[in-house]
C-alpha cells in the first residue's frame, strides 16, 4: 500500500489531508525502531507514524483494531466516515469527497 499512500500525499498536498500509520512491527526495540526508519526512508514513507507498542494502551486496543492494516478515514470533524476502502480508485474516490466537504467547510 505504501506506492499508492505515497502517491494520495504527494496528490493532496495542498489541500486539508493528513496520512498517518501506526506501526506494530516490534518498533519498541532499538533495532525494531531503526530497521523501520530505514524500510521507512527507502519506500518514501514520509508521513507521520506512530509506535503501537510504546502505548499504553496501545493505539490498535483503543481503537479496536484486530487486523493489520486497518484504514479509518476520518473527516474534517473527527468523525469515521468509513473504514477499510482498500481499493484504490474507491478509496481516492472516498478522500476526494472528504476533501471537498472540508474545503467547503473551511468557506
Amino acid at each position: 500500500m505504501i506506492p499508492h499512500e505515497r502517491s494520495l500525499v504527494e496528490k493532496f498536498k495542498d489541500r486539508p489531508f493528513a496520512l498517518l500509520g501506526v506501526n506494530s512491527d516490534r518498533t519498541n526495540t532499538e533495532k525494531g525502531l531503526a530497521l523501520y526508519r530505514e524500510k521507512a526512508k527507502e519506500m518514501g514513507v514520509t508521513w507521520r507514524s506512530f509506535q503501537n507498542e510504546s502505548t499504553a494502551p496501545q493505539i490498535s486496543d483503543t481503537w479496536r483494531v484486530n487486523s493489520w492494516p486497518t484504514l479509518f478515514y476520518i473527516d474534517h470533524e473527527g468523525i469515521i466516515r468509513h473504514k477499510n476502502v482498500r481499493n484504490e480508485a474507491e478509496m481516492e474516490r472516498v478522500l476526494e469527497e472528504m476533501i471537498a466537504a472540508a474545503e467547503q467547510a473551511a468557506k
